[in-house]
């Protein structure tokens, strides 16, 4: 007979601490347990690991920067390093690039993900971050604005609280460090399902990932997610998907869907996103 083990021992799960991309919806707990930028600390080496943080998505990167450096050196991180890049021809400067060769984790702050998107797009400095952790020796964490871009396809923008529609949603190109996915942050916060729907309807081939503040998808090297955070990570198929009119409709009009999966994943739950399968606990 299966042994049902109680809901809140479920919970207490031991988290991992070794994940290569942490993909985070903003907000994260800054102040108290700090559960999720404990987890990117310890990822990126600990105490022995150089940090680098990448604030060039905020209007004030020194003032972010600055916090986020504060943060991690009163972890015991052995050098934090701000990669305070202001302008995209930097990307491809030595000085930059020797930085970030000597980081074992990069955080990138929130802001707008159309600067960081033009600031580092296409630049030798991202194309570092994609092959190093490719290769398994950088860990690279994003909050907000730095979440949105590691798709192929990125939200740029929009509205919430309508019916999925065109409208709804700015779409453009992200930085393709998850190329699978497609990510809206401060999601069940600011009521951004339609919008991730609609952004789905757009590009069906894409996996809809709709993160929560102070949550985190925690991603190991095998395909596998793992929840970290006080809210929930909301994870929208389109495989199964049979029918949307979004071809033929106009910018206003109501976008239809027909038999989208939909996975609400909360801390602890793990899901398979290249077999698209939510795994036991």
């Amino acid at each position: 007979m299966l042994e049902v083990t109680p809901v809140l021992a479920q919970k207490s799960m031991v988290i991992s601490t070794h994940y290569p991309v942490m993909v985070i919806g903003g907000a994260e707990d800054k102040v108290n347990g700090c559960d999720i930028l404990t987890a990117f600390f310890k990822s990126a080496g600990g105490t022995l690991g150089t940090i680098g943080i990448i604030p060039c998505a905020s209007q004030e990167p020194s003032v972010v920067g600055d916090r986020y450096y504060q943060i991690f050196k009163g972890m015991g991180a052995a050098q934090v390093q701000i990669l305070d890049i202001r302008q995209p021809r930097e990307c491809d400067e030595e000085r930059w690039l020797n930085i970030l060769g000597n980081c074992t984790g990069v955080f990138v702050t929130g802001g707008d993900q159309l600067r960081l998107r033009d600031l580092i797009g296409g630049s030798k400095f991202i194309a570092s971050i994609k092959h190093r952790i490719q290769y398994g020796n950088l860990v690279m964490a994003g909050t907000s604005a730095g979440a949105a871009i590691v798709g192929e396809k990125m939200i740029s923008g929009g509205s919430s609280g309508e019916s999925p529609n065109r409208s709804l949603v700015d779409l453009t190109n992200g930085l393709g460090i998850i190329p699978e996915l497609l990510v809206d942050q401060h999601f069940h916060n600011r009521n951004r399902m339609a919008r991730l729907m609609s952004a789905i309807a757009a590009h069906p081939d894409k996996l809809g990932i709709g993160i929560d503040e102070d949550t985190c998808a925690a991603f190991e090297d095998d395909g596998i997610f793992e929840v970290i955070g006080k809210g929930t990570i909301t994870v929208i198929d389109p495989g199964a998907l049979t029918y949307t009119n979004y071809p033929g409709s106009d910018e206003n009009s109501p976008i239809g869907l027909h038999n989208l999966t939909v996975h609400v994943l909360s801390q602890g739950d793990r899901y398979d996103y290249r077999h698209r399968i939510v795994l036991p606990s």
